[in-house]
């Protein structure tokens, strides 16, 4: 679809973490998704600008669908078509490379001193809804405008993790800058020609500018949870869940109480996830949204390179970042892995993998197993990457 308006602006927010010699970049942009060759990119660029290596790059992408989806393996299968659709262009992925670059090198040469940490967990009221419900023994799937329909709207919240997680990062008893994390698709329209960085991005700006406080926001293993029980598609419903989230980062806020930050450290694995093979060819006759469909499960079946997983100690807390759409139920894994300690999850990282599925859902069907392009086996492989990056 092509860009017909810009309703808001679509932000690359990020933090450069240093300690002794070592970087860390944590940056998340207002994008859909990165995978492939594009990811790698803008990856590389954030490292060059913070002299580290890639592995030392957490590139996140918050998942609006407002905004682009590019996948740079994707796009080489494409332009190899006799009329490839259309396609973010490589001269504007190259600019935005450099700048990011820039900011990263800005950042550094504004660095203060962080001396403490606060950590704050607060419940979100009417946002996040299940897209996977079930009713008398039947999978409903529930889209991000399920509010539309008035059965939709009735049945439960269902699987969701309820709460934001804040960690805040402070110098002299100052906050210099608040993470949050929470666990839903950040959609409430797509696909129009709009850019937004939608309700998230809503409340995350308005909290900035009330507050004064730099904030990121990151969105957890929101593979099956959306706003479809709250969102009927209507500024109304968006105005709420904007509302709604603001109120509950708000009162992470207040509720935060610092302490001295002892320790930064950060670990990197690589993790092979077992692949798919798509069920049919990249037709040239097809809807441009069919053949990227298609282009991005052929290109993923035919990677060799693995997905990274990183977990980072920031003190008493933890964050943990993984590869593609995973199912809420890995962060909840994670988080049973050790339930006295502040686990914060964030999902789509390279986002190549589709949705990241347990074993079972591609038995009881539904919507995410049928767009995931790694198959039976990566709960298991993945679930093990998730205890070795947090040394569990």
């Amino acid at each position: 679809m092509p860009l017909k308006t810009v309703l808001d602006p679509l932000w690359a927010k990020g933090v450069v973490l240093e300690q002794g010699r070592r970087r860390l970049v944590l940056c998340a942009m207002d994008w859909c998704g990165l995978a492939g060759a594009a990811f790698r990119q803008l990856q590389q660029a954030l490292a060059s600008g913070a002299g580290a290596k890639p592995s030392n790059v957490i590139l996140h992408t918050v998942h609006q669908h407002a905004a682009p989806y590019v996948d740079g393996d994707a796009y080489r299968l494409l332009r190899s078509l006799p009329d490839p659709p259309l396609m973010y262009s490589q001269r504007g992925l190259d600019e935005l490379a450099r700048r990011l670059a820039a900011a990263v090198r800005d950042a550094i040469a504004r660095s203060e001193p962080v001396d403490a940490v606060g950590l704050a967990q607060v419940r979100v009221e009417r946002v996040a809804s299940s897209r996977r419900v079930w009713d008398r023994g039947k999978l409903v799937v529930r889209y991000s405008t399920g509010g539309k329909d008035p059965y939709q709207a009735s049945l439960p919240e269902g699987h969701i993790d309820p709460w934001l997680r804040t960690i805040t990062l402070a110098s002299r008893g100052r906050p210099l800058i608040r993470l949050h994390f929470y666990a839903t698709h950040p959609q409430t329209f797509c696909c129009d020609g709009r850019a937004s960085a939608d309700f998230v991005g809503e409340a995350r700006e308005k909290l900035e500018r009330d507050e004064g406080v730099f904030q990121i926001y990151f969105t957890g293993a929101a593979g099956n949870v959306t706003v479809g029980k709250y969102n009927d598609g209507s500024d109304a419903a968006r105005r709420g869940l904007a509302e709604r989230l603001l109120a509950a980062m708000k009162a992470a806020a207040s509720q935060t109480r610092l302490e001295p930050l002892r320790n930064l450290d950060w670990r990197t694995l690589p993790v092979p996830l077992p692949r798919r093979m798509p069920e049919k060819e990249i037709e040239p006759t097809a809807s441009g949204e069919t053949r990227y469909r298609l282009a991005c499960w052929h290109a993923t079946a035919r990677r060799k390179d693995p997905f990274d997983v990183t977990a980072v100690t920031l003190g008493p807390a933890r964050i943990l970042h993984l590869p593609g759409e995973p199912l809420l139920e890995f962060q909840e894994y994670a988080l049973g892995l050790d339930p006295q300690r502040f686990i914060a999850v964030a999902g789509y990282g390279d986002i190549a993998p589709g949705y990241i599925c347990p074993d079972r859902a591609f038995d009881e069907g539904g919507y995410e197993p049928s767009a995931s392009w790694v198959g039976r086996g990566a709960e298991a492989v993945l679930k093990q990457a998730i205890r070795q990056a947090l040394g569990i």
